[in-house]
């Protein structure tokens, strides 16, 4: 049985190192538009270890939330720890991440993101298989983040067979 009542994915949330340059970075570049914030959160007890598995001693100093397009919202955190944070996840570790973004022309993208002195990985890739039709290129945020740009403006090749086709922002909900 699958999750009750579960619809999709409201949110993802991930730890900056610096808001005010998190959110210039998504707002100004990438275009989301922030929605609210909420924070400082301190607690002297075990509540953010109980509640978020992290030190007790930990503080949010603050959590802001952004809308990005047709997409998934954004909320990011920054954190005062006791403990040293760790290093950057690469896509290899255990709990590397990247956030992708649909664009309508991969390459005009790439070339904005350029423009504005973004770190951008190497070349546009031609996916294979049952993603032929989608092109994509990985970048970085100004803090190492891993991000990507993605394209498929006619679609990717397994929908022309599968029952079940991904979420895509050109296209209405079926």
């Amino acid at each position: 049985m699958p999750l009750p009542g579960m619809r999709g994915t409201d949110h993802i949330g991930f730890t900056v190192p610096d808001l005010d340059q998190a959110e210039r970075f998504f707002v100004d570049i990438i275009g989301c538009q922030r929605v609210y914030a909420l924070g400082p959160f301190e607690r002297d007890d075990n509540w953010m270890n109980d509640q978020l598995n992290v030190h007790p001693r930990s503080v949010i100093r603050e959590n802001r939330h952004f809308r990005c397009g047709f997409g998934t919202n954004f909320e990011i955190f920054e954190w005062v720890t006791p403990e040293p944070p760790a290093p950057q996840p690469k896509n290899s570790d255990i709990g590397g991440h990247h956030l992708a973004f649909y664009v309508d022309d991969l390459d005009e993208a790439i070339d904005f993101l350029k423009s504005h002195d973004v770190e951008v990985l190497g070349e546009p890739v031609a996916s294979k298989q049952s993603a032929t039709g989608q092109r994509w290129i990985y970048f970085l945020t100004p803090w190492g983040m891993q991000c990507e740009l993605v394209s498929y403006p006619n679609g990717k090749a397994y929908e022309a067979d599968s029952d079940v086709i991904m979420w895509n922002p050109t296209k209405p909900a079926e």
